[in-house]
């Protein structure tokens, strides 16, 4: 199938890379005109490394023309931090044709800003948004265009927006994920499977003080003790309350089951964090207030997570205390300045209302 891969950084490259093995045809899009240029001049080609050794595939096109990337594409992928979307979705929107499907992998309810993106455009065309739990594969570049891919997602939960278009987005992200794509609903429902905001606002805060003196540091080593183990276990057990008050049914995909050796099996599958560990790619460093789990995890996900739990009634301690700790840190107000139903322009709307538009979409 064609599909068109939006971004530069890692999962970007694990995507292009992935599915120009898998022998679909490509398009890359980047932003830096120099990057694109260079991979161009380098022939498209991008070495992937998994545990089946090094393979060089080379992409279709690679360019910095959006609508020559997701021209005559069925689907568009878009690993981007959730903090790049608002403007990829305004450069995306006006080029969207009927029939086309936007994954976002994960999202943060992304998937609301695109289809946002295309309405206020004017762009008439029927199109479908998803987001998942988790990108779909752990993941590091190790050159300008070589990736290392750890481990490919086992089960990924995805949601459609708006669900009425749901079969037809599935089956599109199916046929580029096969066995490895599992429906949980409406939009809304898949960003509350982000795995993020819940793994990795306990590690970048209660590992502060060693982040800020060790050089490099391995967040998901010797970052993950136990008692920040049980910090993370409240605080999903936090997102799983507001699912369930809100109707959404099992599986909630606990992400005890990331660290488990026994259970059930979800995400990256078992022994998943001692893979992601072994490989030494998480070792490296951090710059506390600028990394991408303080500003999209923490920042975005966190707030966005106690907003929907207001609307649904749910208390959220932990949520909100990170949410205070994690604004101190960076001199920001996390709760103001995050990613929220009001933000989103969606904070006038009751919860019945809030359902009616996830399964129905803007045109009613």
């Amino acid at each position: 199938m064609k599909i068109a891969v939006l971004g530069g950084g890692n999962g970007s490259f694990a995507a292009a890379g992935d599915f120009a093995l898998s022998r679909h045809e490509v398009r890359l899009w980047r932003r830096d005109g120099e990057q694109a240029a260079a991979l161009r001049a380098a022939g498209s080609r991008i070495l992937v490394k998994d545990h089946g050794g090094r393979h060089e595939v080379k992409l279709e096109l690679v360019t910095t023309d959006i609508a020559e990337a997701i021209s005559n594409t069925e689907l568009i992928l878009c690993p981007a931090p959730a903090f790049a979307q608002p403007d990829i979705a305004r450069l995306l929107g006006p080029h969207l044709r009927d029939g086309q499907v936007v994954f976002l992998p994960p999202a943060t309810f992304g998937s609301m800003i695109f289809a946002q993106a295309l309405r206020d455009c004017g762009n008439r065309a029927k199109v479908s948004f998803a987001e998942t739990g988790t990108l779909p594969w752990l993941t590091r570049k190790h050159g300008p265009f070589e990736v290392a891919i750890t481990i490919r997602a086992k089960r990924l939960p995805v949601g459609v927006f708006p669900l009425s278009q749901a079969p037809h987005a599935l089956d599109v992200i199916g046929r580029a994920f096969p066995g490895a794509i599992e429906p949980c609903g409406d939009a809304l429902s898949g960003a509350l499977m982000n795995a993020g905001p819940i793994i990795h606002p306990p590690l970048i805060v209660m590992n502060a003080g060693p982040i800020e003196h060790f050089e490099r540091w391995d967040i998901h080593k010797e970052g993950t003790q136990a008692a920040i183990r049980r910090v993370t276990d409240a605080l999903d057990a936090e997102r799983i309350a507001v699912r369930e008050k809100l109707g959404y049914g099992a599986p909630h995909f606990p992400l005890a089951h990331h660290y488990a050796k026994e259970g059930e099996i979800w995400m990256y599958g078992r022994g998943s964090h001692d893979r992601l560990t072994d490989s030494g790619d998480w070792r490296e460093r951090i710059v506390l207030r600028d990394h991408r789990y303080m500003r999209e995890d923490l920042r975005l996900g966190l707030s966005f997570l106690v907003s929907v739990a207001e609307l649904a009634g749910v208390a959220t301690p932990l949520a909100k205390a990170f949410l205070s700790i994690g604004g101190a840190i960076c001199g920001e107000d996390f709760a103001q300045g995050g990613r929220t139903l009001a933000s989103l322009g969606l904070g006038q709307l009751s919860q019945a209302e809030l359902q009616t538009l996830l399964r129905e979409g803007f045109d009613r």
